[in-house]
């Protein structure tokens, strides 16, 4: 079956009829669908359409959390290290996180605790935003007005003086229609395009356009910033150059920070501003100068320094970073960060980003000139690229190597990167139609973990050529074919290799109605080897495999009103059943190449091989039977799914992975339940289970629960069993207190090693204009259960920027659901 457009199956729909009564009734579904035997890449892409037609199925765990530790005695630096001569400042996302949602967008700068400035009170909306001022006429108004000449005007009582989007206000006015020249006197408030100021006296031209203000407060209108000047100048329509000047984003009477300069020039055409002879208080106390410093003032990209990141890394020591942000061009950008090692010496980490009309890409490399310890130079590359290439082909490359296999121990930020045992790289030419698929390329990868030889990396693929199709014979309705077809070459050092051609070419006719589906399919699949040498003495140089697969696919759709809890709801009931039938096939002669046994889960009950890859095809005398019910509001929103299944076997499954392996005899395969319950907006409960009816044993559970409180506030709990494997707890919460204040922790417990994993507990305080989080952290880093100690800083100044470590890009990754 074809796996593009990959969701094809998944959208059709069964119609139905719906007649009256409060009975089962049938209901219009999307159609159950199923993965084909093919690639685990292509049987990923499946999967994900199959989490489509059956919208609500469980999340599994967070993603891996990031860190940047801090040791305790650099904390001592941290107001130092605050001294960057500039930054970029980009925007961020909408704040939208649904509850059960893995990672919630980040939120940009939040401003409701600010209070509104009164010199937006004298705001005039409607002014235009674009034109051309030179080549617009001036107006001027007033309630009275003398004239000693036909030029020269006096005016007084709500005078104004417009042009464009300029707008003059005061007490009195004076203006000159042969100089251009005015003065404004008493109660002065001026607006255009991005700015607003008050001020007591205001003089100038407006052609040349020119004028100077004194005692000024000031408010951008592109942003919060906003400050008091004891001169403003408006150089020309774009620049205006403050004396004696204040900026900050806080309330004009409460500055929790604040920029003060001796000068102070705002260019809205670059969106930058410059200042001189710098200092900056926190809560009136100064604790920065600076002869220079140049900032953005809207959310443009702006070349300059970032700010800097300190911390610890339990086998590098103490860092020191300060990242150079290069704006080349709109669609070409560069970051170019020296990082200071204590343990280590230096590093460069580079990064560059292109946006064209046909591609896009990022190269980053970091590179060590020489390790102090390890005595070599050290490095670590990725590139990714996705370009599209003539006749609708597209080109995806994504590169990662790294110097040496230690790398990510001594220089991973935390426990999943630390623990990194494989770098995978590819690249692949595809193209694809209305009914068909195909590309072209390579795979190959590199052991990063200490202590394992490079020859336990798996196969590279060199190349690897797949071809997919399905489409209807004759009509829209019917029969229809498809052919899944894949060609490799195996290469790896010291041991065997080959070729393998795989393909499997079937037919299949789906069939629908009121309520119900069936579809019957029948292939055959045939995998062919070229080996250099048999796999074992005696074994073919070119074994082949010739295997038909037959599965019935068949389902009943229903539904009803039902009154629970004082709501109505409808309800569905979904049986399922699926037979399949592969004939046994002995596989001992054939190579393992890519081919591993799959995790069983509710959809294996719905699947023809229990392997990825083409190595292995299991034999099959099955009939999997499953039943889901789901409860859906009013508005259609899921508000219940259970399902549960189970595989009943009629003959053993004797095909193994390797020679000798047990083989499955029991009758039937492990129950699998999945449970997801969202009854209000603020809990959502979701669980799965594993119950082995052939042992009396519990072999997988999962449990997940989430409640949001009140405010931003959120508490999870997670429980993974893997029985003689893996049993781990975890909570983590966000708790608000007050309308500034948040507590947030995080606590992972391994139950099976007796054994914390990570914990960390920390603050976070924020105000209209200021953000700060504090966290102290403990979490394994290698797989030896060593751990380490860290302590999180970072202070944010909304509109300006931030320094320290990235704490909150840490929380939003830890924290399901944190805001």
């Amino acid at each position: 079956m074809a796996t593009t457009p990959p969701c094809a199956n998944a959208l059709r729909r069964c119609w139905t009829i719906r007649p009256t009564g409060h009975g089962w009734r049938p209901v219009v579904r999307p159609c159950p669908w199923r993965a084909q035997p093919e690639a685990q890449a292509r049987r990923s892409q499946r999967t994900g359409c199959v989490l489509l037609a059956y919208a609500n199925y469980f999340r599994g765990n967070p993603v891996s959390r990031r860190s940047l530790p801090l040791s305790p005695r650099t904390l001592a630096f941290a107001i130092a290290l605050a001294a960057a001569p500039g930054m970029a400042l980009a925007q961020q996302g909408a704040d939208i996180c649904p509850l059960g949602a893995f990672v919630c967008p980040v939120v940009k700068n939040d401003f409701a605790l600010c209070k509104k400035n009164d010199l937006l009170n004298f705001y005039v909306p409607g002014l235009p935003n674009t034109g051309n001022r030179d080549a617009s006429p001036s107006e001027v108004n007033g309630d009275r007005l003398t004239s000693p000449d036909s030029n020269l005007f006096h005016l007084s009582g709500n005078t104004s003086l417009q042009r464009l989007d300029q707008l003059l206000r005061a007490d009195t006015l004076t203006y000159n229609r042969d100089t251009t020249a005015y003065a404004a006197q008493g109660h002065v408030r001026y607006q255009e395009r991005g700015m607003l100021f008050s001020a007591d006296n205001m003089r100038g031209t407006t052609d040349p356009e020119y004028g100077v203000a004194d005692n000024v407060r000031y408010q951008l209108l592109t942003s919060r910033g906003n400050g008091v000047a004891s001169q403003a100048i408006m150089l020309d329509q774009d620049r205006n150059k403050l004396h004696n000047v204040t900026y900050s984003t806080c309330d004009l009477h409460h500055r929790v920070w604040e920029i003060e300069a001796k000068t102070m020039t705002m260019n809205r055409d670059t969106g930058v501003g410059h200042a001189h002879d710098v200092v900056m208080r926190m809560k009136g106390v100064p604790f920065l100068w600076l002869p220079y410093l140049r900032f953005p003032i809207d959310d443009r990209r702006q070349t300059g320094f970032l700010y800097p990141a300190f911390g610890s890394r339990s086998r590098a020591g103490e860092f020191f970073s300060i990242p150079f942000y290069w704006n080349i061009a709109p669609n070409y950008d560069a970051t170019f960060t020296p990082i200071w090692y204590a343990n280590r010496g230096g590093m460069l980490d580079s990064q560059f980003r292109y946006l064209t009309a046909s591609s896009q890409g990022e190269l980053n490399v970091n590179y060590m000139p020489h390790d102090k310890v390890a005595g070599r130079d050290r490095g670590y590359l990725t590139f990714t690229d996705q370009t599209l290439l003539p006749l609708g082909l597209r080109w995806n490359t994504s590169i990662k190597r790294a110097s040496d296999n230690a790398w990510f121990q001594d220089f991973g930020e935390n426990m999943a990167t630390s623990r990194a045992t494989l770098l995978g790289s590819s690249s692949y030419v595809s193209g694809s139609g209305n009914w068909w698929n195909a590309g072209a390329g390579a795979d190959w990868y590199q052991v990063v973990t200490p202590g394992i030889p490079d020859s336990a990396a798996p196969y590279r693929r060199l190349p690897r050529v797949y071809f997919n199709a399905e489409r209807p014979i004759g009509g829209l309705s019917g029969p229809e074919w498809g052919v899944n077809t894949e060609a490799v070459r195996f290469v790896k050092p010291d041991r065997i290799g080959g070729d393998r051609f795989d393909v499997f070419p079937y037919l299949a006719w789906p069939l629908q109605g009121p309520a119900w589906f069936v579809r019957p399919e029948l292939g055959v699949r045939y995998t062919a080897y070229d080996l250099p040498q048999a796999v074992a003495p005696g074994d073919p140089t070119h074994p082949t495999r010739t295997t038909p697969i037959f599965d019935v696919d068949a389902g009943l759709i229903f539904e009803r009103d039902v009154h629970l809890f004082g709501q109505d709801y409808t309800q569905t009931l979904e049986p399922r059943a699926y037979f399949l039938r592969v004939p046994y096939r002995n596989q001992d002669d054939l190579p393992l190449f890519d081919t591993q046994q799959l995790t069983f889960d509710f959809w294996q009950l719905f699947t023809t091989n229990s392997f990825s890859g083409a190595d292995r095809q299991m034999n099959a005398d099955n009939l999997s039977l499953a039943l889901t019910t789901r409860f859906l509001d009013q508005n259609g929103v899921e508000k219940l799914s259970a399902s549960i299944g189970q595989i009943r076997y009629f003959e053993p499954e004797k095909v193994t992975l390797r020679p000798g392996g047990p083989e499955v005899v029991y009758s039937g395969s492990n129950y699998v339940a999945n449970l997801t319950i969202a009854l209000n907006d603020n809990w959502r409960l979701t669980a799965s289970q594993q119950w082995n009816p052939n042992t009396d044993e519990t072999d997988v559970s999962t449990v997940g629960l989430q409640r949001r409180l009140w405010g931003d506030g959120i508490v999870n709990f997670d429980y993974r069993y893997r029985r003689g494997l893996l049993e781990q707890a975890d909570l983590t919460t966000e708790i608000p207190v007050g309308a500034a204040w948040k507590l947030v922790a995080g606590y992972t417990y391994s139950l099976r090693d007796r054994h914390s994993l990570d914990a960390f507990a920390g603050v976070e305080w924020d105000s209209c204009c200021t953000a700060v989080r504090l966290l102290s952290r403990r979490y394994v880093y290698d797989y030896q259960g060593d751990s380490t100690n860290a302590i999180m800083l970072e202070i944010q100044f909304k509109g300006l920027g931030a320094y320290g470590q990235h704490t909150g890009a840490f929380l939003r990754n830890a924290i399901l659901g944190y805001q």
